[in-house]
């Protein structure tokens, strides 16, 4: 849950001396660098330009030729943010969390998240493209949104999924019952045509914990949200496999984080997806993927993954441990086993 990034960010930068990098983010220019600060990156390329899309004022974003220096635009994503999502949203302004960027049938698509701090009155919007590179948005509006005290979900951490049947589906989801997922039409939202009454199905695919276990320790971070601790979903096809990635426990916390990602896998998009004990996400399973090592990364989280001119890569956002918990940029090669599971290369 993206419950106090900017508060948490505010802290890091006015906690620690300002590098370089810090100093730019003050100024509206570009500039460059190789340990770029930022908050649940997902990934494109269009040409021989990669992108970066991130939490931040509008969405961060940032480019880079060969995935080593990137250099981060001044301008945001979303110049202007449309007046549905604070009719949608009360309390959301500008601060634009967690998106998501896929290319389908000639168009980008982005995906991101209009929230509050630890609450579940939340909505996912969608912005569509023809060209990365031309930074010309076109607003399509809500995909899906969650009410309080209405849905025991939370719509944020959106991630667009394309079946092999060319389907398109969302998964999402922060807390309360867990990560969801629910087809799209032809035009990036919910598809009512697949249900009864025009009511979309929206499915349950993964929970930190079993249903019937309740954790004595309390959410750190939210009264609201309970302690089903896992949002932050990822599904990356690969060998006719659908691996489902999402992050455990507690994020944007600088060094008092937890963060960590854990898996599992699935022959249908629909699930179920199973960890590497058998065990279903739905009920508490997933097997450690990737957590803080204690040395440079205090924890590490919201990941996503992809394939690049050949290569698999896994990419995340860590929190640094010499720099006083910022949230830094984490890629590693990925590497398959035997009998098919994802592990991560040095």
């Amino acid at each position: 849950m993206k419950q106090g990034i900017l508060i948490a960010s505010a802290l890091v930068v006015m906690s620690t001396t300002l590098s370089a990098q810090e100093r730019h983010r003050f100024q509206r220019e570009p500039f460059t660098t190789e340990t770029p600060m930022t908050h649940d990156p997902v990934m494109a390329k269009e040409g021989d330009t990669y992108f970066i899309y991130a939490t931040g004022m509008g969405i961060q974003q940032m480019t880079s030729k060969d995935r080593k220096t990137w250099t981060v635009l001044p301008q945001p994503v979303m110049t202007v943010i449309p007046g549905w999502t604070t009719d949608s949203v009360p309390g959301f302004r500008n601060h634009v969390w967690a998106p998501d960027v896929i290319q389908w049938h000639g168009r980008w698509w982005l995906a991101y998240s209009c929230s509050t701090f630890g609450k579940n009155g939340s909505a996912i919007g969608l912005l569509s493209s023809r060209s990365l590179r031309a930074n010309i948005w076109t607003d399509e509006g809500c995909i899906v949104a969650s009410r309080e005290k209405r849905d025991n979900w939370n719509a944020i951490d959106p991630n667009f999924v394309i079946d092999d049947n060319d389907t398109p589906w969302l998964v999402w989801g922060s807390f309360w019952d867990g990560i969801q997922l629910a087809r799209l039409d032809s035009t990036m939202h919910l598809d009512k045509h697949q249900a009864p009454n025009a009511v979309p199905q929206i499915k349950t695919i993964a929970r930190r914990y079993d249903p019937s276990f309740k954790p004595s320790e309390p959410n750190p971070t939210s009264r609201f949200a309970g302690t089903n601790a896992i949002e932050a979903p990822f599904i990356f096809k690969h060998d006719g496999w659908y691996y489902l990635f999402v992050s455990w426990d507690y994020c944007c916390r600088g060094t008092k984080s937890n963060y960590r990602v854990a898996m599992g896998r699935s022959r249908r998009v629909e699930g179920p997806y199973l960890d590497r004990t058998g065990k279903d996400m739905a009920h508490g399973g997933g097997t450690l993927f990737i957590e803080g090592d204690k040395k440079e990364w205090e924890a590490a989280g919201h990941c996503a993954a992809y394939t690049f001119d050949g290569e698999d890569i896994f990419i995340c956002h860590g929190y640094s441990t010499t720099r006083n918990g910022a949230a830094l940029l984490i890629q590693r090669p990925i590497s398959w086993t035997a009998d098919g599971w994802p592990e991560l290369l040095p």
